[in-house]
């Protein structure tokens, strides 16, 4: 009898789609975008798929990674400061050309904080009204520009330091506004 109970769970569990295991859409933005756009620059690139030279190329991207790629450079170890390694999760797959989402269902297996990293909401600077925006927000604009605003005190000096740098880093948000 239990043998028969036994063998219809596991036939239940054969037959049962497996839900928890594919990635969603939306699950793993930051990682299915980092390294879709790193594979291709691999591929533009004529770099030789091997895990060593992946490893490599691996490495120099994400010293350029700012915000929540930098984030996933440290949870797979690539940057310095890591403390696990696990960048060969993501060089040996690629390497034999895996798809990047199973590359990162993978890594969602080893370490979930990867697929938790989400992209910040993107701030339409043409329509927004910068004076209606926090102050956390006003400086997360200006580090995205890689600028800081150096004896800012007020919401009114970081306002005016966006304006100012407006022309040079969004110029068509700047052609588009009125109030500059």
């Amino acid at each position: 009898m239990r043998a028969a109970h036994g063998l219809c769970a596991a036939l239940a569990l054969l037959l049962l789609p497996a839900g928890g295991r594919a990635l969603r859409d939306g699950d793993c933005e930051v990682c299915v975008t980092f390294l879709g756009r790193f594979y291709q620059s691999l591929k533009d690139n004529d770099v030789e798929f091997t895990p060593s030279s992946i490893e490599k190329e691996l490495l120099k991207s994400c010293k350029e990674a700012k915000g929540k790629e930098n984030r996933l450079c440290y949870y797979i170890g690539a940057t310095s400061d890591a403390a696990t390694k696990i960048i060969n999760e993501v060089s040996k797959p690629m390497s034999h050309h895996i798809p990047v989402e199973k590359i990162c269902e993978k890594l969602k297996k080893k370490d979930s904080q990867i697929c938790e990293l989400k992209y910040d909401k993107q701030i339409d600077l043409s329509t927004v009204d910068l004076r209606k925006l926090r102050v956390k927000e006003l400086r997360r604009i200006l580090d995205d520009w890689g600028e800081v605003c150096k004896g800012c005190v007020e919401k009114y000096d970081f306002i005016r330091r966006i304006h100012e740098l407006m022309p040079k880093y969004a110029p068509r948000a700047a052609g588009a506004r009125t109030d500059l």
